[in-house]
């Protein structure tokens, strides 16, 4: 068995609360939610997979995102709500000898981003506020510090995990970084109506801070586009949309909008990334959208469904919600079989209700 899942503050919390109630240890393997969208990650039988997309061959999961959310029930649970560390605590309550309910409490604040201004402004006076700043997923050398809050998480109070070394030296770094990132976002941030878009494809590489100080500084936007280049060899760009936690006035889905522009996410806040030659057609779509602010269901009209969202070769999006469907996961339901080949280019069929992409 593995645990498999994100190494965000949440991902990390479901870790630690699945490794307690399981009470044997299992190895964890941090993967991204793009890759396993796409089909990147090896899962194997007796997998538990936490607050990242389904995979079939899971024995568990637990997910919280509108964009990752299946037609059929699964072993685990999935629902809509702050956090998934807060489903594993509700599947597990019976099973937990400790009490997680302040940890996950807070888990559910950070990751819907239900932070005050001075949580913002100040988090270095919000202990867990800061922790989770520590954590940085886009660094892969970081992952023995991922392990390391991890078991932390299990075994200390917070006071004392803020008091270890490395936590404490992160915390100073991260505390300096948004400083400089402050910098960065006067410079690189415009608004566009109500959209606070802050480009910085200019830059060798996507800065990291703070991602709530761009609402203080900008109070009139009701929802923030950061856009930048995925690694240096600048072949993908990616795009992270948020609705200000300040102004909430955004009535965008974020998680729906994004899963067709290859992503996806919670109602508001979510992210993709797509090769660098789409961009200019992908961000006039998303931003115009973010502009007008309409009501949710206008996203279906204004744009086309990728390949992989269309079942068979009728479009169905009159008649059931325009939900994707991932990378190898079941297309149908129940009574839907296939009675015709695969009509799409690249892929092939498996069995009666599935189909995979073909690897060349």
């Amino acid at each position: 068995m593995r645990i498999v899942t994100r190494p965000d503050f949440d991902g990390i919390v479901c870790a630690a609360l699945i490794l307690e109630a399981e009470n044997f240890p299992a190895p964890v393997k941090w993967v991204s939610p793009g890759d396993m969208q796409k089909g990147n990650i090896d899962i194997r039988r007796g997998d538990i997979i936490a607050n990242l997309p389904y995979h079939p061959n899971c024995s568990l999961w637990f997910d919280h995102h509108f964009s990752n959310r299946l037609r059929y029930k699964t072993k685990g649970l999935f629902e809509i709500a702050p956090s998934a560390a807060s489903l594993v605590l509700k599947y597990y309550q019976n099973k937990l000898q400790k009490d997680f309910t302040e940890l996950v409490a807070e888990t559910d604040k950070i990751d819907s981003a239900n932070l005050s201004l001075n949580e913002i402004l100040t988090p270095e006076k919000y202990p867990y506020v800061l922790l989770s700043m520590t954590i940085q997923d886009h660094i892969l050398s970081d992952e023995p510090y991922w392990n390391k809050v991890l078991e932390l998480l299990r075994n200390e109070d917070i006071e004392t995990i803020l008091s270890d070394t490395e936590v404490r030296k992160r915390s100073k770094t991260v505390i300096a970084e948004n400083v400089s990132y402050k910098a960065l976002l006067e410079k690189h941030t415009h608004l566009l109506e109500n959209v606070a878009v802050s480009d910085f494809r200019k830059l060798d590489s996507m800065p990291y801070g703070n991602r709530f100080l761009v609402y203080s500084m900008f109070p009139e936007a009701v929802v923030s586009v950061k856009i930048g280049f995925e690694n240096p060899r600048k072949e993908k760009v990616i795009v992270k949309v948020g609705h200000s936690i300040l102004n909430r006035n955004c009535r965008i889905n974020v998680g729906q909008m994004l899963s067709y522009f290859e992503g996806g996410g919670h109602k508001g806040a979510g992210s993709c990334s797509f090769p660098v030659e789409k961009t200019d057609e992908y961000l006039q779509k998303i931003i115009e959208i973010l502009r007008e602010n309409e009501p949710e269901g206008s996203i279906v009209v204004k744009i086309s469904r990728r390949d992989q969202d269309r079942r068979g070769r009728h479009d169905r999006r009159k008649a059931s919600p325009a939900t994707p469907i991932p990378d190898n996961m079941p297309e149908r339901r129940k009574n839907e079989r296939r009675k015709n080949p695969e009509q799409r280019k690249d892929w092939k069929n498996t069995n009666t209700w599935q189909s995979i992409k073909i690897k060349i």
